[in-house]
């Protein structure tokens, strides 16, 4: 069994695709369970965001997994597989925890370094153990993935690049409407998660003059006032239903709700006259794109943010992330092939074991006068023997196992001990569309796969 990653990004799908594959909290339990269901996947861990839809899985067999896999996005999401395979990538083996590695570290994220996504992860992971999807391997792999996030935040200049989704959003809004900063303006916030609460801290922070909060809960908006004035920002809320009624009285409006209809539409901004720039942080997206149409307003949304991302070079801190990444993952790798040793050794002292048990009723037939106290002693001596004769190899295997990303343990018990054993499984990274569609023409092309 190896883990498997399959999924799509802000760099390998436009934005509409990514939205309709995108994912709430009560799909992704239902998608986690119809996918531990399929014969050859046993485990599931689902990461929905607005910039990554992956499906994290354990599976006894790749291209079964893969296929697996997809059809189980198809019939969640209803896009087409035609469409799913053209935009999704795999990772396998190695290289699957390689990614999920990177993931939570901020590497792969449109804002290199940002921290919601360590959050992300661990939601993720959350959810899945909720569901019952998630076993030993993933969540082994779970936890080096948090260490190694953790590592870089805290240990790299990353951050520096980009703390979040909420702050890049914000400085586009800036760029856009050629203002230096957010002083004198109000803003309207509509939501009450982590991605409306970090618009609004970073609003506060950076001079807004006030901020006015709606949410279908009331309270949860009213909570987010309060907070919003304790931190000497000046807050009110509106009732939901209410928000297009502000929209004459404010500068900025930040959209985080994940809703199913647009929060703002055009018809919302039609007869307004003041300046305004709409920020949608949601997937799928909460603000109409006609609300654009209209002159003076301007939108920064996630296409919007992506296209900017695209254009970004280097930042300082990301080669001292990789070089943490590519530590977390060698430790990873190596307790993991350390772990796998051990159904192997434990068969091998069972086949020892029996070996003895039959020799020495083999030598307690062949000795009826022999004493208990010699049958006993000579019992033991050949326990010893044996003992002693597999601690050395299995002690090296271990640390064969540990130290070689090549040379895999079934080999070296094979060459050891004459043991057959099963072939480990190879690194993979490819696009789904380079898979054949179906699993018989796989195995005949097994040989073309991009293996890292």
């Amino acid at each position: 069994m190896s883990v498997l990653v399959v999924g799509m990004s802000h760099r390998s799908a436009p934005v509409d695709v990514l939205e309709r594959v995108s994912m709430d909290e009560d799909t992704i339990k239902n998608t986690n369970t119809q996918l531990v269901a399929q014969s050859s996947l046993n485990e599931s861990m689902i990461l929905s965001t607005c910039n990554r839809v992956e499906v994290y899985a354990v599976t006894t067999s790749f291209h079964t997994g893969v296929s697996d896999v997809v059809n189980v996005l198809h019939h969640t999401s209803g896009v087409d597989v035609s469409v799913l395979r053209q935009h999704l990538y795999v990772r396998y083996a190695d290289a699957a925890a390689e990614h999920v590695l990177r993931v939570t570290a901020g590497l792969d994220s449109m804002v290199v370094g940002e921290q919601q996504i360590i959050g992300q992860v661990r939601g993720a992971y959350q959810v899945a153990t909720e569901c019952g999807t998630v076993g030993p391997t993933l969540h082994a792999l779970a936890q080096a993935a948090l260490h190694a996030g953790k590592r870089v935040h805290n240990e790299t200049a990353v951050n520096e690049a980009g703390p979040s989704m909420v702050t890049f959003a914000l400085e586009e809004a800036l760029k856009v409407k050629g203002w230096e900063n957010f002083r004198g303006k109000t803003a309207l916030v509509l939501g009450a998660g982590v991605m409306a609460s970090l618009a609004g801290s970073h609003l506060a922070r950076e001079g807004i003059d006030s901020i006015i909060y709606a949410n279908r809960t009331r309270q949860r908006a009213d909570s987010l006032v309060e907070h919003s004035i304790q931190a000497g920002c000046p807050a009110s809320a509106v009732d939901y239903e209410r928000r297009h009624t502000v929209l004459g009285d404010v500068d900025v409006v930040v959209s985080a709700t994940g809703a199913d209809t647009h929060t703002i539409t055009a018809e919302h901004v039609a007869n307004l006259h003041n300046e305004l720039v709409l920020i949608d942080l949601s997937m799928p997206r909460d603000i109409d794109d006609h609300v654009a149409d209209r002159a003076g307003v301007d939108l920064v949304n996630i296409e919007h943010l992506h296209t900017k991302a695209r254009e970004g070079g280097h930042h300082d801190g990301a080669q001292a992330a990789e070089n943490i990444v590519a530590a977390e993952l060698a430790a990873y790798s190596s307790a993991q092939r350390v772990l796998d040793v051990v159904p192997a050794v434990a068969a091998l002292r069972r086949h020892a074991a029996e070996i003895v048990a039959t020799e020495l009723q083999r030598f307690d037939s062949r000795t009826p006068d022999m004493g208990e106290h010699d049958r006993q002693e000579a019992h033991r001596a050949l326990q010893r023997v044996v003992d002693k004769l597999l601690h050395q190899p299995t002690v090296r295997v271990k640390q064969l196992a540990a130290r070689s990303g090549t040379v895999s343990y079934e080999s070296a018990l094979q060459e050891l001990f004459g043991l057959a054993g099963a072939k480990p499984a190879e690194s993979v990274t490819i696009d789904a569309s380079e898979l054949p569609e179906n699993t018989t023409s796989a195995e005949r092309i097994t040989d073309t796969w991009t293996a890292h």
